[in-house]
């Protein structure tokens, strides 16, 4: 079921207040009283491509405020990561948790065990991570933001050519009608190209740290042996049959799939959308819903059915709601944003089932879009022990805070043992591919008008902003600052 909301007068691009950042206020991961360093703006309206650009260069929406820790001032630095979900494998704790949704909807058995040592919510720290200091409602009027016809900006395009600058210097940007129209930018790395320069360096987990990640997870001994009783059966039938084709090929395929399916891991998809007996003791349902956020909800010809957007997950048990999971859906991937759940079902540990639920669903949208193939988790934080789990959910990749390639987690541990705040891109020459270059062609909105900053600069009064036009520019990119409104009173 899905209901879309409308917005009437939708804006037609990105439009951000950018706030500056804010230095020594409460981390809530280690206390530190003044320890949290991060720049925050607040989006008044965003297209998912620019918020899924945003997202891999390190910033994070929680409502309509968009934060970004300064990695290497910041008191716990917060490493952006992402699941490989095509390629995801659920671990055994993993397949505990889904195993015991099961056994508790189809016989309504409720494990006595205590429940996982994840945090019940895999996600809502960081919700919570965001006190910002700008992150109250804006007071700016509808009116201020909406820009003016398109005659208005050309009339304002012209007048700048009359002073005989170049045309690409003064190109005041037309306001378009209709939906917005997805951009890239040749000169953008890749998504989901991680970076190849890193040396491979397995270092053993310390006592107490949790599995190795670097390494592959353990077979079953009974799995082995199954696997080698096969082939010993398979070898016997193709011996006593000789050169006969009496049914050979049958029995070969039959032999062969129940090998591949003795050996091969069950997949998430084994557990979430397994059938049900007739006489299951519970009902487990979900609906999705279009929720109000910055993002606009686009459709797109190769995108998913749903289209791209914010949604609500709500997970109903037997008619009651018991769970609902905010979920962004961008070009490249599911963004959770986080968990609401009822207390009274956490022996459910719904913060790792509903993360599981969310990456089986990455992976149904591929099917319609094949560019999305990526489940983002919001922050690693490796130096917060509790925080360590989102690890666990492979294979990963965390983004280099000063080049913004993935670099696979196995190549990052090492790293942040030693250091909290570290440089994963290990080829000193890799630079910020897409770091700003020219100040000048930063969009802004001023007076309803669309211009690039060289012309809003000329014609500004008072104190230069350049400043903190140039640290905005810094940390969105230069694709970002030219296809977003950076509104100017």
């Amino acid at each position: 079921m899905l209901q879309r909301a409308g917005r009437p007068g939708a804006m037609p691009a990105a439009v951000v207040e950018y706030k500056g950042w804010k230095e020594g206020y409460r981390c809530g991961y280690c206390a530190s009283e003044r320890g949290k360093v991060s720049a925050g703006m607040w989006a008044h309206s965003m297209t998912v491509q620019d918020y899924q650009d945003l997202i891999d260069r390190g910033w994070r929406r929680s409502g309509k405020c968009v934060y970004k820790p300064i990695m290497n001032q910041t008191c716990c630095p917060q490493y952006t990561i992402r699941c490989q979900a095509l390629r995801f494998q659920p671990s055994k704790s993993h397949k505990k948790v889904l195993k015991k949704m099961l056994k508790f909807i189809s016989k309504g058995d409720v494990s006595k065990a205590a429940s996982e040592d994840e945090p019940m919510d895999s996600h809502i720290e960081d919700a919570v991570a965001c006190d910002f200091a700008y992150k109250g409602e804006s007071h700016i009027s509808q009116s201020e933001l909406t820009p003016l016809s398109e005659d208005h900006t050309e009339r304002v395009e012209s007048e700048e050519k009359n002073t005989g600058e170049t045309k690409e210097e003064v190109n005041v940007q037309k306001v378009e009608s209709g939906c917005p129209q997805i951009c890239t930018d040749k000169d953008t790395p890749v998504p989901g190209e991680p970076s190849r320069s890193t040396k491979i360096v397995h270092a053993p987990p310390k006592p107490g740290k949790g599995a190795d990640l670097s390494k592959p997870p353990c077979r079953k001994a009974k799995d082995i042996r199954k696997e080698r009783k096969l082939q010993k059966l398979l070898q016997n039938q193709m011996c006593t049959l000789g050169g006969s084709q009496l049914q050979t090929d049958d029995q070969v395929f039959l032999l062969q799939n129940s090998k591949s399916k003795t050996n091969q891991p069950k997949t998430i998809e084994d557990f979430v959308f397994v059938s049900l007996p007739d006489d299951a003791q519970h009902k487990l349902e979900f609906t999705r819903f279009l929720c109000d956020s910055p993002l606009e909800a686009e459709n797109a010809p190769n995108g998913p059915e749903c289209g791209y957007g914010s949604f609500h997950q709500q997970y109903w048990l037997d008619g009651k709601i018991i769970a609902v999971g905010v979920i962004d859906i961008l070009p490249y991937c599911v963004s959770s944003v986080y968990l609401y759940y009822d207390p009274d079902y956490s022996f459910l540990s719904l913060g790792v089932y509903s993360a599981l639920r969310e990456i089986a669903f990455t992976r149904q949208l591929h099917e319609k879009a094949p560019d999305l193939c990526f489940y983002y988790m919001g922050f690693y934080i490796h130096s917060c022990p509790k925080m360590r789990y989102k690890g666990q959910y492979r294979p990963s990749d965390l983004l280099c805070p000063e080049t913004y390639v993935w670099t696979p987690i196995e190549r990052c541990l090492p790293l942040l043992e030693h250091s909290k705040y570290c440089r994963f891109n290990q080829d000193m020459k890799a630079v910020d591919e897409g770091r700003i270059k020219d100040l000048g062609r930063v969009r802004v909105l001023h007076k309803r008008t669309i211009m690039p900053y060289s012309v809003y600069k000329k014609g500004r009064k008072g104190p230069s902003d350049e400043a903190s036009v140039q640290q905005y520019a810094s940390l969105v990119g230069q694709t970002c600052s030219e296809r977003m409104l950076l509104f100017r009173s």
